[in-house]
């Protein structure tokens, strides 16, 4: 007599893999409908440094306690004081070394200084999204002389880049950037930068900064169209610039979250610089 042959029960299996969808599934609508979007591009546009670094420049205007309250941007002391006596803020003389200001502006809401990226992304059960993360520390200088930059010189911290998920930063230790083995991005400007004349306060200025990008040990030339401002005291200057991951030796993050990420970003920034004293 043949016996029989049990069938096993697959019961629990399929529960156990219809969970994990739902689960998946729930990650992904929230990813898609609840999650805050990302910060948007660098931009000058009307930054809630600019209405501190004013407020603190007039101390008469008016402001509503919201814009106060939300901004979370503390004025630079150099800002306040160059305003106060005229100076660079109205477009006069600007002639002289610029610092980057830590104490202009605030990281949590992005008006300060920082260095970031911009790289696209598909998640798993998601789709595409845009992956950005920055970094506040910055330190640097540029040099003016009449109305030409004669000199630029940066650096950004790449260790303290914060994105989103924290899983994300970790992993750009041993991939990609590889923070661990290259901690630190610079840039040299290499050519004069011509201003044409000295800009009025408030007035947007539009050039190309030409010098050398170091990034993940790899030196290259490059030109990145900037925007820059003078306004009571401070200059904030931001700009982007495309970047291919082959040309400085990288390779993209790979996670089991992310099915694929884009073979090139974007490098962003914003500096907030201040006259240091003559």
């Amino acid at each position: 007599m043949t016996p029989q042959r049990t069938t096993p029960d697959r019961g629990p299996i399929l529960m156990l893999m219809g969970i994990v969808m739902l689960a998946v599934a729930g990650v992904g609508l929230w990813y898609l409908f609840f999650r805050p979007a990302g910060p948007a591009p660098v931009s000058l546009g009307e930054t809630p440094t600019q209405a501190a670094i004013a407020s603190a420049a007039n101390p008469t205007a008016t402001a509503s306690p919201a814009t106060a309250s939300s901004s979370g941007s503390a004025p630079s002391s150099g800002g306040a004081s160059a305003a106060a006596g005229g100076g660079s803020g109205a477009g006069g003389d600007v002639s002289g070394t610029w610092n980057v200001d830590p104490s202009v502006g605030s990281f949590s809401d992005f008006s300060g200084s920082f260095v970031g990226y911009r790289v696209q992304e598909t998640l798993a059960n998601v789709g595409a999204a845009t992956a950005v993360g920055r970094t506040p520390d910055v330190t640097g200088s540029l040099t003016i002389n009449d109305t030409t930059v004669t000199a630029a010189d940066f650096t950004a911290d790449l260790t303290t880049l914060q994105s989103d998920d924290p899983r994300r930063d970790g992993q750009l230790r041993n991939q990609a950037l590889e923070t661990g083995q290259y901690p630190t991005a610079t840039f040299k400007l290499t050519q004069p930068l011509a201003l044409g004349s000295v800009p009025a306060g408030g007035e947007t200025v539009k050039a190309t900064a030409t010098g050398d990008l170091t990034l993940h040990g790899v030196t290259k030339t490059v030109q990145i169209p900037l925007e820059a401002r003078l306004a009571d005291g401070v200059v904030s200057v931001v700009g982007s610039l495309p970047i291919q991951f082959a040309d400085y030796s990288m390779n993209p993050p790979r996670s089991m979250m992310v099915l694929s990420v884009a073979d090139n970003g974007i490098l962003e920034l914003q500096l907030q610089l201040t006259q240091a004293a003559a």
